[in-house]
């Protein structure tokens, strides 16, 4: 092995190694900028559930609002369990 290292011309080994220092990083390069665009893309498909599921609750909190509306429950008790608001006169005040 000495004897093919002598063999060479001089600054060959450098230029080898250089070589293939070149060539490892233009691999790793590519290699990071394809896991790049991957979390990117993984990225933008989260982002798209976020807006969804964000969308979605603010669908559920006005639904929410609608069937908690106080003139909606005030007619469900009147009309289904034929409540009234009672008279002045009806009212007692009972002390602790």
């Amino acid at each position: 092995m000495s004897r093919v290292l002598r063999s060479m011309p001089r600054g060959s080994l450098l230029m080898l190694v250089l070589f293939i220092s070149v060539l490892l990083s233009a691999i790793a390069v590519a290699y990071s900028a394809h896991w790049n665009r991957q979390l990117l893309n993984e990225l933008y498909g989260e982002l798209s559930v976020r807006d969804k599921a964000q969308a979605e609750w603010g669908r559920l909190i006005l639904e929410q609002s609608t069937w908690t509306a106080h003139s909606r429950i005030e007619t469900l008790a009147a009309e289904q369990l034929r409540m009234h608001i009672p008279a002045a006169a009806d009212v007692r005040l009972v002390k602790p």
